[in-house]
């Protein structure tokens, strides 16, 4: 099969680039994929291809650009030019734009491929039925979040033209099915990226305990409480504690990490480090004490739950949304708290520092969740998919009339 994907992809800093790299890593070593075709945005770096394992043909095509009105015309030139057999799209609402128009055009491409009789599946990240559109950081305007929601549901419409459209939990498929009547949903689980042989459940003594958060901050990530919750732990304790703080700031929401760094900058043992490159994040996860889930809503399967459990860590989670359900459906563990308070938040890392042996039951529980999803089992069931809908293309199309339109 000569696949293609479309999708952001590292130095991307595009949402979702990261989830690329790992699906491309697993892709690429499928006896039944013999070329990779990526239909990437375009970055001033090279692309991240440097990989260890054996594995197929990869060819790059930048062929589209962050909030571009072009994307639509220069996606389908590129599949028209690499003609892939199948074409997979790495996608959440949002991946071509924050601009509605550029958006919305990008969204489109599912539908050409499906006018032009090319298999295709759409992985969905996330449902606009279940954002939180003020805390997401797109409006608080009553108004506007009626206009968005109408917006959210047109714009399902057209991603549901795709051949399959993949979703990462049953809560999104049984919304699919019951408010769009669609029967082309399919639940393909996250998948874990990295699953280490032996993850390091134990910490070093000579370190202070790492309370680590990850990810893009500023609009529902936000990461005051945590600080000011490990300095109530520090007064109750006087354990050793350092906050990392690893990511960089959310799109809409610039300057909000060097707010946090001047508000705070009275706090020791603070540390922010940027944007963490691809190779330097097992380092970041392994010395780690706790993972903290500083969130105030959610947004969709979470990839960095999926990392904390394959490097064997306890995590610390709001009980609210996609988080509580994912411990429900894939068997994840942790320390919960009231995402309103910062106190409940200071209970629940102190429970966990000062408890060893409850800190070791929740990381291997964590562990043994991440393991029964790890990324090339992912790929193997976007294969059998593809696999589904090109057999079911053949007995539905004649072979007289097996005619691609031309776009």
């Amino acid at each position: 099969m000569k696949l293609a994907i479309v999708t952001a992809y590292p130095p991307s800093k595009v949402t979702l680039n990261e989830y690329a790299y790992h699906l491309v890593k697993q892709f690429r070593q499928k006896r039944e994929v013999t070329e990779l075709i990526l239909l990437t945005d375009t970055t001033e770096g090279k692309k991240e291809l440097q990989f260890e394992e054996a594995g197929c043909k990869i060819i790059v095509k930048e062929c589209w650009t962050f909030n571009s009105y072009k994307n639509l015309i220069s996606v389908t030139k590129a599949i028209s030019q690499t003609k892939p057999d199948a074409v997979l799209f790495n996608l959440q609402f949002m991946k071509f734009g924050d601009k509605k128009v550029a958006a919305a055009l990008g969204l489109m491409l599912p539908l050409i491929c499906k006018l032009k009789k090319i298999p295709n599946i759409v992985l969905l990240h996330n449902i606009l039925e279940e954002v939180d559109l003020g805390s997401a950081g797109f409006t608080n305007n009553i108004v506007m979040k009626k206009i968005y929601s109408l917006i959210g549901t047109a714009l399902t419409k057209l991603i549901l033209k795709a051949d399959t459209v993949a979703v990462t939990m049953h809560k999104y498929v049984n919304i699919l099915e019951f408010k769009y009547f669609a029967n082309n949903i399919r639940l393909i689980p996250h998948g874990t990226f990295e699953i280490p042989e032996e993850p390091n459940f134990g910490l070093s003594e000579d370190r202070p305990f790492q309370i680590m958060t990850f990810g893009k901050f500023g609009t529902y990530k936000k990461v005051e409480a945590m600080i000011e919750a490990v300095e109530i732990v520090r007064a109750q304790t006087d354990l050793d504690l350092e906050v990392v703080i690893a990511g960089t700031d959310n799109p809409n929401v610039p300057g909000y990490l060097d707010s946090v760094k001047e508000k705070y900058k009275h706090v020791p043992q603070v540390r922010f480090t940027g944007y963490v490159e691809e190779q330097d994040v097992p380092v970041i996860f392994s010395e780690s004490a706790v993972v903290v889930f500083p969130y105030t809503s959610t947004t969709g399967s979470s990839g960095v739950l999926h990392q904390a459990g394959s490097y064997g860590k306890a995590v610390v989670m709001p009980d609210l949304g996609d988080l509580a359900l994912l411990v429900k459906d894939e068997g994840y563990k942790g320390e919960f708290f009231d995402p309103t308070s910062t106190e409940s938040l200071a209970d629940a890392i102190k429970a966990i520092v000062t408890n060893d042996a409850y800190r070791l039951k929740l990381a291997i529980a964590n562990y043994e969740a991440a393991t029964a999803h790890p990324m090339s089992k992912i790929a193997d069931m976007y294969l059998d998919s593809f696999q589904e809908i090109i057999d079911r293309k053949k007995v539905m199309t004649p072979n007289n009339s097996n005619q691609e339109v031309i776009l």
